[in-house]
């Protein structure tokens, strides 16, 4: 096959060791393949970079095998074109599977141009990534906490989720103090309620009537000291969020725009994605590295299953949830919503939406400005003919006599 580049190395990474394989022609011009292995240690991955520099090593490719390639690349990508591929694009033929032939069928891969390299951001890109994807972690385990909490209070016959649409809220939060406190009179504990939940008085005495033991007391306060904590960790990365995020303050602050996008939404986009959108030809490319495309699976003439493919699983989620929000919006959005989900249903309807607000977001970053809705109204502009056989249709069935007679233009 053809040679595309003559100086490459393939590295096949594991947790402790490196093994690379280093490709490069010699004084006669016969090419020589050089496979040794290091250790992972910083001081062993430096004297990787001097060995493969050394002959002029030029291109470098290795797996994405969970998180021990990062190391590796924070490190040689200041002296080396790395290209990062997908493990499933470079399987090795069965039964010759050791860690020096993937090393060297690596490098016989990229010598013949038959890889693809991943997008891997920028170094500050990098950072708000990894910020990002720590605290929607730190989200999740709070939610989880939460939970726990209901599920203990559901012990004691509590039934203030009932009543009060968040237990961490104001008042809620003020109840479930007084009860780790010892009181237990559910009429004091009511008074406590703030603002709308004073109309709910009767109903939150009622739901405040259980039986609370002492050791269920200790388990609710040490659930509560918890996500106190939590909190506490999540304001403290919002604020080193905020921070990363001024070299991409302006992008932020156009996907703010988009119904269903609060700012937290928009820096894990940016995050994610970046603002060169250059990366991607299209937004359609953007949707299916994102996971957000229906896939292709067509055999013999036949369409199997059309279901999404694996794509960022930490934008997805992000999207999903802004999905849900723009679902209840009087918006554009909102109508797509509502237009797709009586024949689709709800998760494909809430994809749908996931997969527009990604190409909004990248039309917002492409052009540097701010979103401007279409409508709640669009559809119906866009077909008002099929709209009005639609009504007609319904109103015949109901035993009405239709006639429509169109107004004059303005």
């Amino acid at each position: 096959m053809d040679t595309y580049f003559s100086h490459c190395a393939g590295l096949d990474v594991h947790k402790k060791t490196v093994v690379a394989c280093r490709v490069f022609p010699g004084p006669d011009g016969k090419e020589i393949q050089q496979v040794r292995t290091f250790g992972t240690m910083t001081a062993d991955l430096l004297e990787l970079s001097d060995w493969l520099a050394e002959v002029g090593i030029a291109q470098v490719a290795m797996e994405s095998t969970g998180e021990y390639w990062k190391p590796v690349y924070n490190l040689l990508e200041n002296n080396f074109e790395l290209w990062l591929v997908n493990a499933r694009h470079i399987k090795q033929v069965p039964g010759r599977k050791t860690d020096v032939k993937d090393s060297e069928w690596i490098a016989q891969l990229l010598q013949c141009g038959l890889l693809k390299k991943s997008f891997v951001p920028p170094l500050p890109q990098r950072e708000l990534r990894e910020l990002c994807r720590h605290r929607a972690n730190f989200i999740r385990e709070r939610a989880t906490l939460v939970n726990r909490v209901q599920k203990t209070l559901e012990g004691m016959n509590i039934k203030l989720a009932s009543v009060a649409s968040d237990v961490m809220g104001v008042s809620a939060r003020a109840m479930l103090a007084a009860l780790v406190e010892g009181k237990a009179d559910a009429a004091e504990m009511a008074e406590l309620a703030r603002g709308r939940m004073r109309s709910k008085q009767e109903l939150l005495e009622r739901s405040l009537d259980g039986r609370v033991s002492a050791h269920q007391r200790f388990i609710l306060s040490e659930l509560l000291c918890q996500i106190d904590s939590f909190e506490e960790t999540i304001a403290r990365f919002d604020e080193q969020i905020v921070t990363y995020c001024h070299p991409f303050e302006e992008a932020v602050v156009h996907l703010d725009t988009i119904p269903g996008v609060a700012r937290a939404t928009a820096e894990l986009i940016v995050s994610e994605v970046g603002t060169n959108m250059t990366r991607f030809a299209t937004p359609g490319h953007l949707a299916s590295w994102a996971g957000l495309c229906p896939g292709n699976n067509e055999s013999a003439g036949k369409h199997f299953s059309g279901r999404t493919r694996p794509g960022n699983a930490s934008l997805r989620a992000g999207l999903v949830q802004a999905a849900h929000a723009a679902a209840r919006t009087k918006t554009y959005l909102g109508a797509q919503f509502r237009r797709l989900v009586v024949r689709r249903g709800k998760k494909r309807a809430l994809l749908a939406v996931a997969h527009s607000i990604l190409v909004i977001a990248y039309r917002l970053m492409e052009r540097g400005e701010d979103y401007v809705d279409l409508g709640v109204d669009h559809f119906d502009k866009r077909e008002p003919e099929r709209l009005a056989r639609s009504l007609t249709k319904r109103l015949v069935s109901l035993g009405f006599e239709v006639n429509l007679t169109p107004t004059a233009k303005a």
